[in-house]
């Protein structure tokens, strides 16, 4: 698994994007309280049954791959030129 540049801020705002998908969907309401590790393997789980996300393999699914994952998903959505690209 290659680190991405900039691989945080692409997570934060994938996490961020996801999550409005999920509750738009009518999927989800997140709460205030709902830790990030609960919010990102849920959406993890949305993705995936949604078929936007190839899945792990159970055995490998951890909270640094999920990240990593959502953080690819998310940056092979902007545009090249994008800052959190560069």
């Amino acid at each position: 698994m290659k680190k991405l540049k900039n691989e945080s801020g692409l997570f934060k705002a994938a996490l961020q994007a996801a999550m409005k998908y999920a509750e738009e969907r009518g999927a989800v309401e997140f709460e205030p309280g709902d830790s990030a590790s609960d919010k990102l393997l849920f959406v993890y789980r949305l993705l995936v049954h949604d078929k936007r996300l190839q899945p792990l393999p159970e055995d490998q699914v951890s909270e640094a791959a999920l990240r990593h994952k959502l953080a690819v998903w998310y940056a092979r959505q902007l545009p090249a030129d994008h800052p959190l690209l560069s």
